[in-house]
């Protein structure tokens, strides 16, 4: 006799959180960074990431169901992909934004009936706490924008490709974080100089990962508010996960800003989860709104007609999209 699939579909996406608590603690313990070091036994694993005993055979395994370990003799170890991207040691390290979510968004999701009755924002505070601390302590910082990065590292590498660069000789990534984006087009394209903008205490940072890719003469970092002061002038500006934070309003005064920034024939980039117009297909950005919903005062994903629209009031003569990954796409619009 065979399951109606309809309550099996509904039971698998009302657990889906425990599969991604059980991914997240793997991050909270490093299990994935001891494991880049050496492959190890159930037993040893175990002492390494201090464990009870109870549980952690299970938890290993599961890991291994969901096709993020190998386990072969006995010996658990990384999957290629979860050596290059969840290995703390490494530059391709995604695990930051991981740790945000376990961190924070996984408790303030809790809130999201609430917040669908009243409107407000209820992790609002608890995120402006969280940003406090983290822009106090540096190593909160520096994880904290390891995740921006995480969040920008795939789209990036693919809008190097995309992107008709060789039109263009300079280019600035507006609230750049640790500069993972402009990094990435710098690696593909050594015509291009240009560099990333974003508050001063992050400056170090971003300066520290630029040199470890040897890109320190052509990528530079520029100090400012993104709603204070203005943007570096240059061919092409690039705003990722920016746009989606705020209100119309303050969306339609960033783009503005780009248009006046850019120089003549220059082009402005916006690149997060663009809803489809008719906003029906894009399931991810639906679900990035709400945590817009639950985490700003007024932030909301837009569709690709909103986005054009804002860009012609702006200023903008031609404007198009282009797919990225997943979920990511980008808007392109030409001054």
């Amino acid at each position: 006799m065979s399951r109606d699939p309809l309550p099996d579909r509904i039971t698998r996406l009302a657990d889906g959180f425990m599969t991604s608590r059980v991914l997240l603690s793997a991050v909270d313990l490093g299990l994935f960074t001891e494991l880049a070091k050496h492959s190890m036994d159930e037993e040893r694993l175990r002492k390494r990431l201090k464990l009870n005993r109870r549980g952690a055979r299970d938890f290993f395994d599961a890991l291994t169901s969901l096709g993020l370990l190998r386990h072969r003799n006995g010996i658990y170890s990384n999957t290629k992909e979860t050596g290059f991207y969840l290995d703390k040691s490494r530059p391709t390290y995604i695990g930051g934004l991981l740790e945000m979510d376990s961190g924070h968004l996984y408790s303030s999701w809790a809130s999201l009936t609430k917040a669908l009755r009243t409107g407000n924002p209820i992790g609002l505070k608890r995120r402006k706490e969280l940003f406090d601390t983290r822009y106090k302590d540096p190593e909160g910082l520096r994880s904290f924008l390891n995740a921006m990065t995480g969040i920008s590292m795939a789209p990036a590498r693919i809008m190097a490709k995309k992107f008709p660069w060789s039109d263009y000789e300079s280019f600035f990534d507006i609230g750049t974080a640790r500069g993972g984006v402009p990094v990435q087009i710098a690696l593909v394209h050594k015509h291009l100089t240009g560099g990333g903008f974003d508050l001063p205490l992050i400056k170090p940072i971003f300066e520290e990962y630029v040199r470890s890719f040897g890109l320190e003469n052509r990528v530079r970092f520029v100090s400012g508010d993104f709603f204070k002061d203005p943007f570096p002038k240059a061919d092409v500006l690039i705003m990722g996960h920016i746009l989606h934070d705020w209100n119309w309003k303050k969306k339609k005064f960033l783009i503005k800003k780009a248009f006046s920034s850019l120089r003549k024939n220059g082009a402005f980039i916006a690149y997060e989860s663009i809803l489809d117009d008719k906003r029906m297909s894009n399931t991810a950005g639906l679900i990035a709104s709400l945590n817009m919903l639950v985490e700003t005062q007024g932030g909301f994903e837009y569709t690709f007609e909103e986005c054009f629209k804002w860009m012609r009031e702006a200023g903008f003569r031609r404007t198009y999209s282009e797919h990225l990954i997943g979920p990511k796409s980008m808007v392109v619009a030409i001054k």
